[in-house]
């Protein structure tokens, strides 16, 4: 006869054994947090567009302004994650890889963004991107056009957007072993097929990462695309800033519904990303 199991064990095993205790205390903290400053607001949200229903969302979403902006928001949004991801890695890669002057300096550069406020960012992308400016003079000189269009919003995105690839993939380039590239020199392999077989595998789930932080964070932007992408309604004009533009007209339902849209499309795309993301670690060992 088997004998029953006592409270105290059938209750840890809940979560894996572990040297450091408190498990309750912080868990209970992480339920409450999550519940007050994530689940609570996001509930309120879809409960008040309940009331407008699948039907009212649908017409909502294909209103040709709403489309229009959603479109451009996704669509430049993916783009600006897809430049940070190539780009991200070079710059962890140097940063990590080689020592020269100024490299702390640079290192605490990629920080800039996200101590410097949006809007002050906004303004001085335009202001360099400006037809006038100092880089959209000479690129005005070949009839190319950078702030007041969508690649103004290119530029914006890309740039709040860098450091997150930076930061998420420069700790494993820096943990990677070294000994890995010279085992995979000495066995034939050129310099090209060592980066692609052995240290992207490595890297894949780190630049995943990057690349949904990276687009979250696009997504959400507003206070750095305003001033540089000219908000022309079916052109440059970001979710966003109709969902402001609906609640200063008071329109506080078709806002709702933005916003919902939003959350279902970005909350879909990032469960995407996060299966990719596990499968890579499962896939290449480095869960």
């Amino acid at each position: 006869m088997t004998s029953p199991i006592p409270v105290g064990k059938s209750a840890r095993r809940f979560t894996a054994p572990g040297v450091i205790p408190g498990f309750r205390l912080t868990f209970g903290y992480t339920l409450i947090y999550l519940g007050l400053i994530v689940v609570f607001p996001l509930a309120t949200l879809l409960w008040q567009s309940s009331e407008l229903g699948l039907s009212g969302l649908y017409a909502i979403a294909s209103e040709a302004r709403v489309a229009a902006a959603l479109r451009t928001t996704f669509f430049i949004s993916f783009a600006a994650a897809v430049v940070d991801l190539f780009f991200g890695l070079i710059v962890a890669w140097a940063l990590t890889r080689y020592e020269f002057v100024g490299r702390r300096l640079l290192d605490a550069f990629v920080d800039l963004p996200f101590a410097l406020p949006t809007a002050v960012a906004g303004i001085s992308l335009a202001a360099l991107y400006a037809p006038n400016g100092w880089f959209g003079a000479p690129l005005a000189d070949y009839d190319i056009k950078i702030a007041f269009t969508r690649w103004g919003i290119l530029v914006a995105l890309v740039f709040i957007g860098l450091p997150f690839v930076v930061r998420t993939v420069q700790p494993i380039l820096t943990e990677f072993e070294v000994e890995l590239e010279e085992a995979s020199a000495t066995l034939g392999a050129g310099r090209l097929q060592t980066v692609l077989r052995v240290m992207l595998p490595t890297l894949a789930p780190a630049l995943l990462t990057g690349f949904a932080l990276a687009f979250a964070r696009a997504v959400g932007e507003y206070g750095s695309v305003i001033f540089i992408a000219g908000n022309i309604a079916y052109v440059s004009e970001i979710a966003p800033l109709l969902i402001v533009e609906k609640l200063e007209q008071y329109d506080v339902a078709g806002a709702t519904g933005i916003a919902t849209i939003m959350l279902a499309i970005s909350f879909s795309a990032l469960l995407l990303i996060n299966l990719v993301q596990a499968w890579s670690g499962r896939r290449f060992g480095h869960v």
